[in-house]
């Protein structure tokens, strides 16, 4: 069985879970399959924008207690950081690709599915979504796949405190007011708006987002003399482009602008 669905049109990738029948639990294949994608598509000129979707009543379960946990039981100590490293080399191709994601979260996205969702560039959330960093609650730390990294710079400290040590699952209205979830809508509507949002950015200049988004990761750990270093250096480089000169002419010609990522 396939790990997931994937498509590529006008530039955008769409990424679908393939396990409906299991809320898309995470298999070892499953996670190697999507570390891979994730690695293979910062090289890929057709991908400009990545959609990663839910299939039926979930977004992701997170790890299948059978074929991962159970499994996992039977390793020795170098056995089990193989696998913590591969699922974090996920999150990790997620972040470092130079192309926005945006997770469309139908369902339940727990565990190391909220950590998938949280590690996308956009959330918008249906309705019915819901959200937990259910670590804990298997006996194991929320420190995983770099949650504690990435949920207090999206929520704030005291908030990922409460998240990642209470397990609490939290609904699409609590995360669009916290700030996890950019956007709620109807579940009727979750594809068409994800997709509405990944068309305008597909159209934007793909090197200043991607940019963007490296110095975004960046300069999370800078002070800020070096960050305005880095980012004078990065806006006298996009100063060059071809897609800058454009904006400039289509201003001029009273035209929309038409931006080819170089």
């Amino acid at each position: 069985m396939d790990s997931f669905f994937y498509s590529v049109t006008n530039g955008i990738a769409r990424v679908k879970f393939a396990r409906p029948e299991t809320l898309n639990s995470l298999t070892f294949k499953v996670y190697r399959d999507l570390a891979d994608l994730f690695y293979r598509m910062r090289s890929d000129d057709a991908v400009k924008v990545i959609v990663i979707e839910g299939n039926g009543r979930g977004f992701c379960s997170g790890g299948d207690v059978h074929e991962i946990i159970g499994e996992l039981l039977k390793r020795d100590v170098k056995g089990l950081l193989e696998f913590t490293r591969m699922s974090g080399e996920l999150i990790t191709n997620m972040r470092t690709i130079e192309k926005p994601i945006v997770a469309a979260v139908n369902g339940i996205a727990a565990g190391a599915g909220a950590v998938i969702a949280l590690a996308s560039d956009f959330r918008i959330f249906a309705k019915e979504a819901k959200i937990a960093f259910l670590f804990q609650k298997v006996g194991l730390t929320a420190a995983d796949m770099g949650a504690v990294f990435l949920l207090p710079k999206v929520v704030g400290l005291a908030r990922a405190t409460e998240m990642l040590m209470l397990g609490d699952t939290i609904g699409a209205e609590q995360a669009e007011k916290i700030g996890l979830a950019n956007k709620v809508v109807a579940l009727a509507d979750l594809e068409k708006e994800s997709l509405a949002l990944a068309e305008r950015l597909a159209k934007s200049a793909s090197l200043a987002l991607g940019l963007t988004k490296r110095l975004l990761n960046n300069e999370w750990n800078m002070d800020l003399a070096s960050a305005i270093e880095q980012e004078a250096t990065a806006q006298a480089l996009m100063m060059q482009t071809r897609d800058h000169r454009e904006f400039h002419e289509a201003f001029a010609a009273k035209r929309e602008a038409k931006f080819e990522g170089r």
